[in-house]
């Protein structure tokens, strides 16, 4: 019997089928989850030229191949690692494609984690960070160097969500000789494909979308054909593996992540829309909203949008925020998101140099979750008037 091909089916199709053949291990619909550190060899030879698919559990197993395989297929990349966060989905391609001497240059609207990381341990190893206008667009030529050698975007922007113009960063950036790198964890591959639009590496933490439940950490990693080995390599190095039941778990979480962010886009739009017409509220960064200044660019390149946004709230400061939160009763009050539960966060932008406003008031973001939505548009407006209170 052929091999099942799901390239040119529907995406609710692949995510059901990517990544597993059943009839690799004896029809069961799930791939078996190998705990593995050991691999044994049938004699000296084998072991000496390590000729056999696996040869020790840091290097890969059945089970991180298979969610390896499910991303590549979603991604259209040459290869995909799996590491153990999405913050280690982020450091493990940057230690790999920079030294002491090179130039970075991170959007500045990125990943607070990710800003740690560079202005630590990265200048620490003698590396140049700067950061850019997320809005630079074709603009970042004026600042790449002949040490320049990663562009390192995020779009839309942590926080803030600002759409970055991808295609001409990353046509302005191979100009440069740089390797352009995308943390697309808001839209997963569902909704933009970072490789299509010029990325060579785009970065996921799996911890949201993929797995989907709140309850495990793990990071992926895809490049294309130039840049595979380079990361391949540095992620053998670092010894970066993943436990095998989290990857399960993720690859698990896959087959259900296009209708869980059906649902989470449907009642997302819907609350940001009415978020717009609340008082108390001052402004809604939803890239999907018509009201987004970047809207068109965000329909352009983007086929969805997930359940993450931030509202500004129509003056004051912590105490306002505060009083939104603690009124609270369904939305949590946590860090991460993408799971199915709402949860809110306020937000600090006191660590930009660039993106920082001015806004009108404290930002509020919020993770819409897989409850109803008339029970969340209560709870909000249960913080709303918490904060005009206040």
């Amino acid at each position: 019997m052929a091999k099942r091909d799901f390239t040119n089916t529907g995406i609710h199709t692949r995510l059901a089928h990517a990544g597993n053949d059943p009839r690799d291990y004896h029809g069961f619909v799930n791939p078996p989850v190998v705990h593995a550190s050991t691999v044994l060899f049938p004699n000296a030879a084998t072991m000496a030229s390590r000729a056999q698919k696996y040869t020790y559990g840091t290097r890969g197993t059945p089970t991180t191949d298979a969610l390896a395989a499910a991303m590549d297929a979603l991604e259209g990349s040459a290869g995909t690692i799996i590491v153990p966060s999405g913050l280690a989905a982020v450091t493990v391609p940057l230690l790999a494609f920079v030294a002491a001497g090179d130039h970075v240059l991170i959007v500045d609207s990125v990943y607070a984690p990710t800003r740690h990381f560079a202005d630590t341990m990265l200048k620490r190893l003698g590396v140049e960070v700067e950061y850019y206008d997320p809005h630079v667009g074709a603009g970042i030529a004026a600042l790449m160097k002949p040490n320049t050698k990663v562009v390192f975007t995020e779009s839309p922007a942590s926080n803030t969500f600002e759409v970055q113009d991808i295609p001409a960063i990353s046509k302005a950036a191979h100009a440069g000789g740089a390797v352009v790198m995308m943390d697309n964890t808001w839209a997963t591959p569902l909704y933009f494909k970072p490789l299509d639009y010029g990325v060579d590496i785009s970065i996921h933490a799996a911890t949201k979308y993929p797995a989907g439940h709140s309850d495990v950490l793990l990071g992926t990693v895809s490049a294309n054909a130039a840049c595979w080995e380079r990361l391949h390599e540095a992620f053998l190095t670092l010894g970066a593996c993943a436990a095998p039941d989290d990857v399960y778990q993720v690859l698990r979480g896959l087959r259900t992540m296009g209708v869980r962010l059906e649902r989470h886009e449907q009642s997302t739009l819907e609350i940001a829309r009415w978020l717009e017409t609340q008082p108390g509220v001052a402004r809604v960064l939803h890239p999907g909203l018509e009201s987004h200044p970047d809207h068109q660019l965000w329909k352009r390149d983007f086929s969805g949008s997930s359940g993450i946004f931030s509202v500004v709230l129509q003056g004051g400061g912590q105490k306002e925020a505060h009083a939104f939160l603690d009124a609270l009763e369904i939305f949590g009050l946590g860090y991460s998101w993408g799971g199915y539960e709402s949860l809110a966060v306020h937000v600090y932008l006191g660590d930009r140099v660039i993106a920082k406003g001015p806004y009108e008031g404290p930002l509020i973001r919020l993770q819409i979750g897989l409850e109803n939505v008339e029970d969340i548009k209560a709870d909000i407006a249960r913080g709303l008037k918490a904060a005009s209170e206040a």
